[in-house]
């Protein structure tokens, strides 16, 4: 059996024809012609010399050439290497040379970072400026074979964040990833009629797996959005009468405090996916009661093609992670690797089919990563209630210790979410000579002036024990956010201020 993800793509073109499989803007493509220019695409790969097992990187926005140029490369054989078209000079060397990229595909604006790397390793390049790409796929004949690849072939190379250094490359199979959208297309209950709002960049794992490839799998139409603006959004939604939407936290927030939400017509919303970041209960009932709309919260990471746990539609547990999803395994473990009780807070480790294949290049990394027993360490602390929902507590990483206690950041926003000023914050450690590290946070308000530094304060001293309330809290207009619109704690810089 031929395993390649491109025959999801192959069975919507013939069950749907005709029907809108991508929307950007006016600009649309029905499901058979995205099948026939993506089949142009592997003829200009193979024309280019692109074996089977070769990579081939996508440096595109959320456009539709995004989806024609994927699904292109996976029927030629070769493994995806999607790239934000925000990096820079050294981060683009990087991610050509470490998978030793054959072709890439770019934005036309990304030309004067993508150059001077690609001529010095050898990376052919094709620049894309809307409409003329498509068109100068005309010229070309269609394809009209699909490269045989087998489940443990290499489809797609994500790489992480690059938090912790590095940025590391996720291998991921085609059995991973066709697992991942069989298991998320049926708890998502997504059919053909389904109009999904595709705001999270195709390039990273959320908006890639469960908007573009459960969309394609399921015969729905994807609205994609240049970029994430929640007025714009809103709009979209009422306009296309879109009945899901996926997104992370911040997008959730933004959406729920902008002046339009309470008068703009989105009751066709049936779903909404919440994942990335852990879901303020705030913003989750806040949301809900604004717009209707259920909200599921699930969980996974690059590592984990996406999806690792889900609530279920009516058996939902709010500020629940959800439990596993079908075909994955996960428990908590203590600091010695066994198993730790219910309730009591460790490392998330996960086992199932949606592991990837490992780090490219870099079987160290993948062995500090995955078991013997193929347990991956998520390096997410988490707790598991006694009817099976689990919980995420925080990034280990992300942990403050303050003078021997640990304090969990996002306890503390709950809390800060709770007060009807703040629209957003984030709270990190900050050093300390005597403690080791004092908690503080950056807060940014619904409005100007709505709260003063000593009153959010006090409401949270009121709320947690002595030792985890944030002495030092200062506002911010906004916090650092990344590509796909996850707040950077990294960037977060705190100012010097006097201990109260």
């Amino acid at each position: 059996m031929n395993a390649n993800l491109f025959n999801d793509l192959a069975r919507s073109a013939a069950a749907y024809p005709d029907k809108v499989a991508l929307q950007a803007g006016a600009s649309t493509i029905t499901y058979r012609e995205l099948e026939v220019l993506a089949s142009r695409v592997a003829t200009d790969l193979r024309a280019s010399g692109v074996q089977p097992g070769d990579r081939v990187a996508v440096m595109l926005p959320n456009v539709v050439s995004f989806a024609v140029t994927y699904y292109g490369a996976l029927r030629a054989g070769a493994a995806v290497v999607p790239m934000n078209p925000l990096l820079k000079g050294r981060e683009v060397e990087h991610y050509l040379g470490d998978p030793q990229v054959k072709l890439l595909y770019a934005w036309a604006d990304c030309q004067p970072v993508v150059e001077g790397p690609a001529a010095e390793l050898g990376t052919e390049v094709r620049y894309l400026t809307p409409g003329a790409f498509e068109a100068s796929l005309q010229e070309l004949p269609a394809s009209d074979d699909v490269a045989h690849r087998v489940e443990e072939d290499t489809a797609v190379i994500l790489y992480t964040s690059g938090t912790t250094g590095i940025p590391k490359g996720a291998e991921l199979t085609h059995l991973n990833l066709r697992r991942n959208v069989e298991v998320s297309t049926s708890l998502f209950s997504m059919v053909d009629s389904d109009v999904v709002i595709g705001a999270l960049p195709l390039f990273h794992a959320f908006g890639q797996i469960c908007a573009l490839n459960c969309s394609v799998a399921k015969g729905a139409r994807l609205v994609l959005t240049p970029r994430f603006e929640p007025g714009s959004v809103l709009a979209t939604i009422a306009e296309n009468e879109a009945t899901m939407f996926m997104g992370v936290p911040t997008m959730f927030n933004a959406m729920l405090h902008h002046p339009d939400a309470k008068n703009t017509d989105t009751s066709s919303l049936r779903m909404c996916v919440s994942g990335g970041a852990s879901l303020p209960l705030e913003v989750l009932h806040g949301f809900e009661g604004t717009f209707g709309c259920v909200v599921l919260e699930g969980y996974g990471l690059s590592e984990t093609s996406a999806v690792s746990s889900f609530n279920r539609q009516g058996q939902q547990r709010p500020g629940s992670i959800g439990m596993p999803i079908p075909g994955v395994e996960i428990k908590v473990i203590d600091d010695a690797g066994a198993e730790a009780p219910i309730g009591a807070v460790g490392e998330i480790v996960i086992k199932g089919d949606n592991i990837m294949k490992g780090y490219w290049g870099r079987p160290e990394a993948t062995a500090a990563a995955i078991d013997a027993d193929g347990w991956f360490r998520s390096g997410d602390l988490g707790r598991k209630d006694e009817d099976g929902f689990f919980f995420i507590v925080d990034r280990k990483k992300d942990l403050v210790i303050r003078g021997g206690y640990n304090v969990y950041p996002r306890e503390i926003e709950e809390v800060l979410y709770e007060h009807p000023a703040v629209r957003e914050c984030a709270v990190i450690g900050i050093p300390h000579a005597e403690l080791g590290e004092e908690v503080g946070a950056a807060v940014a308000l619904a409005e100007p002036g709505a709260a003063t530094l000593d009153e959010l304060r006090q409401y949270v001293r009121d709320r947690v024990a002595p030792y985890k309330y944030p002495r030092h809290i200062w506002f911010v207009d906004e916090l650092p956010k990344g590509a796909t619109n996850k707040i950077l704690k990294r960037e977060i810089v705190a100012p010097v201020i006097t201990t109260p």
